[in-house]
């Protein structure tokens, strides 16, 4: 038995762990629960726990009431290091008699989802600022962004995104370590080995945040094109840059400013983040090795793929209607009614389910989301589409009877698409063409969740007040050594980055983008490029937030448009400007922060992730715009409806139609005083009060469940409708609930084990499936058609044609006759 204390395995689940002792007294359970009230993802249950702990009692423990007494070992390599742990003598194996969730902060995460992705081991001396990161890290900040930069110029597209680099990365680092030479190089006065030696998890690691960064390329791509296709105002390549670049950096600024906030602090745990620790720490615990007690984690993963990957064809090709799903429309085709309600296309999607995986994630992994905010969405998406919408089209609120009942787009008084052309003029809004054109109309899904988008952003601020405005204040104060979780004890090992470097990268992409409004006639003043920038900074925090403890994304796009069109309307080019400094300096910041997260997580050296990060951000600007110029003046007949190879610039065709509706029509035409949707306006004082009563009801009864109701959250799922409709709402939600709640609670070791693997293969099979059928089916000229009943039953439908319930006759319209 004593052989067994000196095993190889436990030695390094606790070689570099630091010691921190806790006196031998319980807290109170009192106080555990105020330290945590604001944390919906914290375990009650477990923190109440004060009987005596040890590694074999975990062994035998399960899951109950949503709890579960935890162990100390990782569960990253749960099984593993249990065995060898459990071979301990008792006095090694007793701790003190503690809360379990102050056992948690000794040496573990106190969240299960952080448990079952991220080791809580750290080897400070493992290779990752190597010549072969910095090699596939810019290999794909100038690859990547490029090609997706002109792909998504194309109809259909598939991105690369951040997965499928995390996958293919491995078997070339692993490539690089077996033919690479020894030599030693030396760049920039510092001495580099082209192959230190075995390709490390660190290494792979940074290499996916190089290029998490550089997956969306760069916005100011949008914004040229656009000036050049629809308003007949090319920029050169040197201005995008100039723009470009200070739309880029400034997100950089905003992250060394609230990662105190959304980093260090161990309730911050990014759902999205823990899926692609899972997939690195699988693909190199056991790359080369078997694992004979039970399936390894690796082979699961790659199983889940391959499963994923034949699946997509039967939904993605092989019968179609699997997919959109909206059988009760293949019985009564013709019934407006039965179509306007089942109907999944321009419908609310009452059928309930789907077979394709793409369509159930849409609202993200429900794998990965936590079940209590997936009862937040699907209860508020129940209550305000499936409930309130039908009541308001069957009295003819707003016109919507002569729309489709769900569509994501406005319509003109004839029931026709609106036309953003006809009331342009040389690039500019004409009052005289709108005139005698239409109002625009928007379906009665698409104007309700402007209401819900509205309160979201008042709901928002208001929720982040009441619940953490203590966290924030005390979180100002405090230092990386001031975090008690295992992962900010064993970052101490590492220099942070100095809050002047993030500063002073601020300052630069400031004044780049003073100068690059003025240089290229952007037409947005200044004082309104700094608002733009305190719009960001507004919602970092509080967005940031809801995305660290959910991974539900906040876009502020559409209350940058508002803002701006009612101060200055009539721009559509300032307009794009403005919603691209605040919305995409919020949302890299985002993008930033989650990469710290992450680098948190797998303990990366933050300056050389910061060093990493920026320069692969600089090189996939230039990439972007390189990638774009090369289309425009290559690709013969671009961003028309006719060309021969399907680059018609669908995604273009959608910023450019918002820059007309927002900078030329105006929010004032829709929603101020007198205008036909100005009843959403007041959805912004609702969002403000909305939180108020549940925060104290909450309060009042601390372990109650109405700790679980958040409304930004609850909100922010209705603001996916459309394109999503009920269909991708119920299916997601009866997964989530079979995994997230069922799963969780009576399977728990194979929901530690397992969801987080299966989350990340099935979205890779379906991303693999995509570019495979993008490749094989659709590059061939006129495509691979496949022609039967099962795929073109679900287009023979009113659901499909998006019927309204009111039909117009030729040259009929509905609505005013007269508008301003």
């Amino acid at each position: 038995m004593e052989g067994n204390i000196e095993s190889p395995t436990f030695s390094s689940v606790v070689h570099l762990q630091r010691p921190h002792f806790l006196p031998d007294v319980a807290d109170d359970p009192d106080d555990v629960l105020k330290a945590h009230f604001n944390d919906p993802n914290y375990d009650f249950a477990t923190a109440s726990s004060t009987e005596p702990w040890s590694a074999e009692a975990d062994a035998k423990t399960k899951w109950r009431g949503g709890s579960v007494a935890y162990s100390g070992i990782p569960d990253v390599d749960t099984e593993s290091q249990l065995s060898a742990t459990s071979r301990l003598p008792e006095s090694k194996l007793l701790q003190a008699r503690v809360p379990a969730a102050e056992c948690v902060h000794v040496n573990l995460s106190p969240y299960p989802e952080v448990r079952a992705a991220v080791s809580n081991t750290d080897d400070p001396e493992m290779l990752v600022n190597t010549f072969r990161v910095w090699f596939l890290g810019i290999l794909f900040a100038l690859i990547v962004p490029c090609y997706n930069t002109v792909i998504v110029l194309r109809m259909p597209f598939v991105l690369i995104n951040t997965l499928v680099v995390q996958l293919i990365t491995l078997p070339l680092g692993k490539l690089m370590e077996k033919v690479l030479p020894h030599w030693k190089i030396t760049v920039f006065g510092r001495s580099m080995s082209l192959n230190p030696g075995p390709f490390t998890i660190k290494e792979h690691t940074l290499i996916s945040i190089m290029a998490n960064v550089v997956v969306g390329g760069t916005p100011v791509t949008d914004i040229a094109a656009t000036e050049s296709f629809f308003y007949g105002n090319s920029w050169p390549v040197g201005k995008q840059f100039l723009l470009g670049l200070s739309c880029q950096i400034l997100g950089f600024a905003y992250a060394g400013i609230v990662r105190q906030f959304l980093v260090w602090p161990s309730s911050m745990i990014w759902p999205g983040i823990l899926v692609r620790t899972a997939m690195l720490n699988t693909m190199h615990r056991t790359y080369g090795t078997k694992e004979t007690r039970h399936m390894s984690r690796l082979k699961f993963l790659y199983l889940a793929s391959a499963c994923s990957f034949i699946w997509y064809w039967v939904p993605g090709y092989l019968w179609t209607g699997l997919s959109v799903f909206n059988w009760v429309c293949w019985i009564a085709p013709n019934n407006i009614v039965v179509n306007s309600l089942f109907g999944t296309l321009n419908g609310l999607g009452m059928g309930l389910f789907t077979f394709d995986w793409s369509m159930i994630s849409i609202l993200d992994s429900p794998l990965v989301v936590p079940w209590w905010a997936q009862v937040n969405m699907f209860a508020t998406f129940v209550v305000v589409i499936w409930f309130l919408s039908p009541i308001l089209w069957a009295k003819n609120v707003w016109y919507s009877q002569f729309l489709p009942l769900s569509a994501p787009l406005g319509f003109d008084n004839t029931g026709l698409p609106y036309d953003p052309s006809a009331v342009v003029t040389d690039g500019r809004f004409d009052q005289a063409k709108y005139a005698r054109y239409s109002p625009m109309y928007l379906p009665m899904t698409f104007a309700i969740t402007y209401g819900t988008c509205f309160a979201t952003y008042t709901a928002v601020i208001v929720h982040t007040f009441l619940w953490y405005r203590h966290d924030i204040k005390r979180q100002f104060r405090r230092t990386l050594a001031d975090e008690r979780d295992i992962h900010s004890r064993l970052m101490m090992a590492y220099p942070e980055v100095p809050h002047y470097w993030f500063a002073g990268l601020g300052v630069v992409a400031f004044i780049l983008g003073i100068i690059s409004i003025q240089v290229c006639k952007t037409g947005l003043p200044v004082w309104a490029f700094i608002l733009s920038l305190l719009i960001a900074f507004v919602f970092v925090v509080p967005s940031g937030i809801v995305m660290a403890i959910t991974n539900q994304q906040m876009p502020i796009s559409v209350l940058s448009e508002i803002i701006f069109g009612y101060m200055l309307p009539g721009r559509p080019l300032a307009t794009m400007v403005f919603k691209s400094f605040a919305t995409n300096t919020a949302s890299q910041a985002q993008v930033y922060v989650s990469d710290l997260k992450m680098g948190h997580y797998m303990k990366i050296p933050p300056r050389v992730m910061f060093t990493g990060q920026v320069i692969t951000s600089i090189i996939a600007v230039i990439s972007s715009i390189v990638g774009q110029h090369w289309a425009f003046n290559h690709i013969e007949d671009i961003c028309t409806p006719t060309q021969k190879d399907r680059f018609i610039c669908p995604m273009l065709n959608t910023y450019a139609t918002a820059s007309v509706i927002w900078g030329g029509i105006g929010p004032q035409r829709l929603f101020s005083r007198g205008a036909l949707y100005y009843p959403l306006i007041f959805s912004f004082p609702i969002g403000a009060i909305l939180p108020v009563p549940l925060y104290y009801l909450a309060r009042r009864y601390p372990r109650s469940h109405w700790r679980y109701v958040h409304v930004p959250v609850a909100l922010l799922g209705v603001d996916m409708v459309p394109p999503a409709n009920g269909m991708n709402f119920s299916s997601w939600f009866i997964v989530g609930t079979v995994f997230q709640w069922f799963m969780r609670r009576y399977h728990f070791r194979w929901w530690m084990r397992y969801t987080y693997l299966l989350s990340t293969g099935l979205d890779v099979g379906v991303i693999l499936g995509l570019i495979a059928f993008f490749v094989v089916l659709q590059v061939p000229k006129s495509g691979i058609a496949l022609s039967w009943w099962g795929n073109n039953v679900w287009l023979k439908t009113a659901d499909a044609l998006g019927t309204p319930l009111n039909m117009l006759a030729p040259g009929e319209t509905f609505g005013p006759t007269q508008w301003s």
